[in-house]
């Protein structure tokens, strides 16, 4: 028998698959002084391709409101293609769930950035996130759905 492969990590592609800008209330929105409410949402999502090639995605959602009107409102979804070989299987999770929105964060951060300022506001930097926090508790969610089920 041949010996075991060591365990192998590719990026194959990081790309942006989905981006949206709204500015429903401009041009009078620009004129507003007072600082907004800013809102995010973030989820994480991936699927297999092929054996051992997966897609992950980072989605972002940024609101920013004054009063009760909307400054502004950005979705990215910052997506990846990521090659893992030679990794056990009950492992493959945690990497998809942890380490590859890891990797794709600061894409995301940097398009959600760059985008708010091309629309003429003030940049929105993204705090750093705990994606291995966010995973645990959506494994602990799942764990006490199944054992809800089955009671």
């Amino acid at each position: 028998m041949s010996e075991q492969q060591q365990p192998a990590f590719n990026i194959e592609k990081i790309y942006v698959s989905d981006l949206s800008l709204e500015i429903p209330n401009a041009p009078s929105i620009f004129l507003e002084r007072e600082a907004p409410q800013v809102n995010l949402q973030l989820n994480t999502k991936n699927q297999t391709i092929d054996e051992g090639l997966y897609e992950v995605q980072v989605m972002v959602t940024v609101t920013a409101k004054v009063k009760d009107k909307v400054m502004f409102l950005v979705e990215v979804h910052q997506a990846g293609i990521f090659r893992i070989r030679n990794v056990p299987e009950k492992e493959i999770a945690p990497v998809l769930g942890i380490g590859c929105p890891n990797i794709l964060f600061p894409y995301v951060r940097e398009t959600v950035s760059d985008t708010v300022t091309r629309a003429g506001f003030p940049p929105v930097i993204l705090n750093p996130v705990n994606f291995e926090a966010i995973y645990n508790q959506s494994q602990q969610r799942a764990g006490s759905e199944s054992t809800e089920t089955k009671q």
